[in-house]
């Protein structure tokens, strides 16, 4: 543990935002599996809305640093390939 205070607030931040940071990965997670599961069931309806609501919390995360941007566009374009397919 550190001793002097500076290193301690550094040790507190540092948790707080890893905590913050996972659940917004976990809340990302989520999002995406609700339009791999609209997919899989063949709803194209459900797949679109659930794609634009897993966009929203994608671009959320990579906003706020949890996620590097370049993998959120990954992400996008991966699930939106998907849901395209399932139209066509």
């Amino acid at each position: 543990m550190a001793n002097i205070p500076s290193a301690r607030k550094r040790a507190r931040q540092s948790e707080e935002r890893r905590q913050r940071n996972k659940s917004r990965r976990t809340q990302m997670r989520t999002s995406m599996k609700k339009v791999l599961k609209a997919v899989k069931a063949g709803d194209h309806g459900e797949a679109q809305q659930a794609y634009r609501d897993a966009t929203r919390t994608i671009d959320r995360t990579a906003n706020r640093g949890a996620i590097h941007q370049n993998k959120a566009a990954r992400h996008k374009a991966r699930l939106n390939a998907r849901v395209r397919q399932l139209a066509g």
